[in-house]
């Protein structure tokens, strides 16, 4: 025997299509469970993300410090280092610095301008450890970026997890590979 339908005719929709459809609609619409309207683009960053964004910056413009410490004790590794000193140079203009941070490193490898800098008294006098140095420095900061995701929203939260998984890929490159 065939199902029939319902006498009823039903108008409009259905209990259950509402409740699956509500949450979506209530999401696109913008609602914050503190019931301001954070999507609008007027109002900006945040000042936790801008806080952030500057500290991330700051880390980057550090790091390409410490990279031109490095080439100008151990200038034989310039041609190594070269390339994953600008891209940290580019990961600290991502985050609105690089003011500090040159396109390419300006240091001379000579010794007054490189016991001028604190960083560069910090250089090991071999490669190997010169190039541990900044693995552990990059490490570092990828993980504390890993880290600063839960407290960011959207497109800073994927630049920090872009830029954190750069850095990962720097202390493969510095340790394991031949860059």
């Amino acid at each position: 025997m065939p199902f029939s339908p319902s006498p009823r005719a039903r108008s409009g929709p259905r209990r259950r299509s509402l409740l699956a459809v509500g949450p979506a609609a209530l999401a696109l619409a913008g609602c914050t469970a503190d019931g301001e309207d954070s999507g609008d683009p007027g109002d900006g960053p945040s000042a936790a993300d801008r806080r952030a964004r500057a500290r991330a910056a700051r880390d980057s413009e550090e790091l390409a410090e410490r990279y031109d410490a490095v080439i100008a004790a151990r200038p034989e590794l310039a041609e190594r280092l070269r390339p994953l000193r600008g891209e940290v140079v580019r990961h600290a203009r991502a985050f609105g610095g690089g003011r500090k941070a040159s396109p390419s490193p300006s240091v001379s490898p000579s010794a007054s301008s490189a016991s001028s800098s604190p960083s560069a008294a910090a250089v090991p006098g071999n490669d190997r450890d010169a190039l541990a140095v900044l693995a552990a420095a990059e490490r570092d900061l990828a993980d504390r970026r890993a880290k600063a995701l839960v407290g960011v929203d959207g497109e800073l939260a994927r630049l920090l997890a872009s830029v954190a998984a750069a850095g990962a890929a720097h202390v493969y490159l510095l340790t394991e590979g031949d860059a």
